[in-house]
């Protein structure tokens, strides 16, 4: 899967997310994603709307592992 994609799905999902995703592999990856969408959001809500913007790809062979960060802008 391509870093690009990731990132698209995300901003698709969360239009005002600054996302920055990275893998050294091809399957394994890490994202950071800032967004206002998340101001007041419990930890847990804001990586489950990440995870939903990824769909079906997490966990798939495409997707295999995903490390993210979510934070508010400062």
């Amino acid at each position: 899967m391509e870093i690009e994609e990731i990132e698209n799905m995300i901003r698709e999902a969360i239009p005002d997310a600054v996302v920055t995703a990275e893998t050294n592999d091809g399957r394994h990856y890490s994202a950071i994603v800032i967004s206002k969408a998340f101001a007041g959001m419990a930890r847990v809500r804001q990586h489950q709307m990440v995870y939903a913007a990824l769909g079906d790809k997490l966990g798939s062979e495409d997707l295999h592992a995903f490390a993210l960060t979510t934070k508010t802008p400062e």
